[in-house]
């Protein structure tokens, strides 16, 4: 009897204890499917992923090119000048492949791009429409002298000191462009205050 009681007592644990199920291994993601990081807003980047000078850069150089297409059409019916007529629909061309290129760029970033110009270029188109012949010319070759000066500038800095390197490309690519128009609205107001005089 004594030899009995603790084989019943060892029997007994044995039926006690749970049974448990063998470990299953940890989840693995699948290998084709990378796992994306969640899109947030931190240390100065937007959701877009662009640094948020990038971004701005890039808003910007659309709001601009918007407005220079739009004087652009607006100085092809207004203008009295065949020079500055030329100019314009060069302006029109090149901006408008600028803008195309610019509105992929954008897209591919995830950044949102102004529908139409802002309220300054609009007013400005608003105050040269009023405008005809000789006095629109002058008028429209001042701002577009103005304009690329501060267009050159700008590009110029981004194309070496952006943080993104397709909107660094941009940049320089868009840049040579924007200087050959930069000379000639310069040579356009010299003629035009010869013309003037």
């Amino acid at each position: 009897m004594p030899m009995l009681m603790p084989t019943l007592l060892v029997g007994a644990v044995l039926v006690a204890a749970p049974v448990q199920a063998p470990p299953s291994p940890p989840a693995k993601p699948p290998v084709d499917q990378p796992v994306k990081p969640a899109v947030q807003a931190e240390h100065g980047k937007p959701a877009s992923g662009l640094t948020a000078a990038d971004a701005t850069f890039v808003k910007k150089a659309a709001d601009g090119g918007m407005a220079e297409v739009a004087l652009a059409k607006l100085a092809q019916t207004k203008s009295a000048n065949a020079e500055v007529k030329a100019f314009a629909q060069k302006l029109e061309q090149d901006h408008s492949k600028a803008n195309d290129e610019l509105k992929t760029l954008a897209e591919s970033k995830q950044v949102t791009l102004p529908s139409a110009p802002s309220k300054v270029h609009a007013a400005k188109e608003s105050q040269l429409s009023k405008l005809t012949g000789a006095a629109f010319d002058r008028a429209y070759v001042a701002d577009m002298l103005a304009d690329h000066k501060k267009d050159v500038a700008e590009f110029e800095r981004q194309s070496t000191h952006a943080a993104d390197a397709d909107v660094k490309a941009f940049a320089a690519k868009t840049l040579p462009t924007l200087k050959d128009h930069l000379q000639q609205v310069e040579q356009l107001s010299k003629s035009l205050g010869r013309a003037s005089s």
